[in-house]
């Protein structure tokens, strides 16, 4: 599909010239023919470098690229603002400032500058100035956003230029020049095309020809942004990253220093898991073992009895003999007082047994018995 159509140039006004007298030799090829004085362009021409431009701004847009729109006739102002502004572009339509390319590091200085005051007047601090001092510092910032609004926003310099009028923009396409950035404009034919990159022949006074040829580079820069979103958009779509990327293994993505490790530490966590499952089946055992112990240790217990009440049945028994032995010699002795000496003599036997008595149950007695014997071997 054509661009724009042939009759729209013509409504325009596109192929009017200007007087034959004030042609320039170099602008012959693309002029068609000459009527009352004036020169005719070839509108054919004209739709194939306008096609050959759109698609070259198309491009460039995609790929990132910027343009700077430039036209400070008075013309070709409003149209130029309008449209670049509808195409998030830079622009410059009131004066080409020497080095704006060339010297583009002061000229970024001067944006700096004209934000830094803008700051200062947005927060304020113009109150705390007398009067004057805000008066000159409020016109500094209309000087600075006339000559820079429209390249404020440009952060270095541009891929490429649009200009309207080349003998006007002179300096702006002799410093594009030094620095090979392409340079598409519109040329008239009082103009010489060979310092233009990509010429279109076109009327460039008429405000109707500059509206349709500017409005249909806007629209290349639209488009251009349009096909850079959607290749945006196909980069980063999951589904085409899984696709066109083939899965890769661990022992292509890892080194062999890597993968032994990572050997080791399965070796280690298939160790582990043995042992634990070795601890888990002990403790299941143990359990089953622990249901017969308490019978185990209630006769322990039995066992463990038995002795202390052996014991205490032997305590029990010796202290009942003594009890005994300690009555048998209580009761000899009151009756040796009742019957006396005689009596005592008289019955041997029952003495001799009650003193044998005595003398099993009171180590007393033995005692005093032993004393008078050794009394005896010391006096001796």
């Amino acid at each position: 599909m054509a661009v724009v159509t042939m009759k729209s140039l013509l409504e325009s006004g596109v192929h009017f010239g200007h007087r034959t007298h004030r042609w320039h030799p170099s602008m012959k090829p693309y002029i068609f023919t000459e009527r009352n004085g004036i020169h005719i362009i070839n509108l054919q021409l004209t739709l194939k470098a306008l096609e050959g431009a759109y698609t070259l701004i198309q491009d460039t847009v995609a790929e990132g690229g910027t343009i700077l729109f430039v036209g400070t006739k008075r013309q070709a102002q409003e149209t130029i603002e309008a449209e670049a502004t509808r195409c998030g572009m830079p622009y410059v339509t009131v004066r080409w400032l020497g080095g704006m390319l060339t010297n583009y590091r002061t000229i970024r200085e001067r944006i700096n500058e004209l934000e830094r005051l803008e700051r200062m007047r947005d927060g304020g601090e113009f109150d705390h100035l007398t009067k004057k001092e805000a008066l000159m510092l409020g016109r500094k910032i209309e000087k600075l956003q006339m000559r820079f609004n429209g390249t404020r926003n440009m952060v270095g310099l541009p891929d490429m230029l649009f200009v309207v009028d080349v003998r006007r923009e002179e300096t702006a396409i002799h410093e594009a020049n030094l620095l090979e950035i392409p340079v598409i404009a519109m040329v008239d034919t009082n103009c010489d095309p060979r310092t233009v990159d990509f010429v279109i022949p076109s009327n460039d006074d008429a405000i109707r020809a500059i509206k349709l040829l500017v409005g249909k580079v806007a629209d290349a820069v639209l488009d251009g942004k349009a096909m850079r979103k959607e290749e945006e958009i196909e980069e980063f779509e999951p589904g085409a990253l899984v696709v066109d990327e083939p899965e890769l293994t661990d022992e292509e993505l890892l080194g062999e220093a890597t993968l032994a490790k990572l050997r080791e530490v399965e070796a280690e966590g298939e160790a582990v898991a043995t042992e634990e499952l070795a601890e888990a089946e002990g403790d299941s055992e143990g359990e089953v073992v622990g249901v017969e112990q308490p019978a185990e240790a209630e006769g322990d217990e039995q066992i463990k009895d038995e002795p202390a009440e052996a014991s205490e049945m032997v305590a029990e028994g010796a202290a009942a003999e003594g009890e005994s032995v300690a009555e048998s010699v209580s009761e000899a002795e009151t009756e040796e007082v009742i019957q006396g000496p005689e009596s005592v003599g008289s019955s041997d036997e029952p003495v001799d047994e009650a003193e044998e008595a005595a003398g099993e149950g009171s180590p007393e007695q033995e005692v005093e018995e032993l004393e008078p014997e050794q009394e005896e071997e010391g006096e001796g």
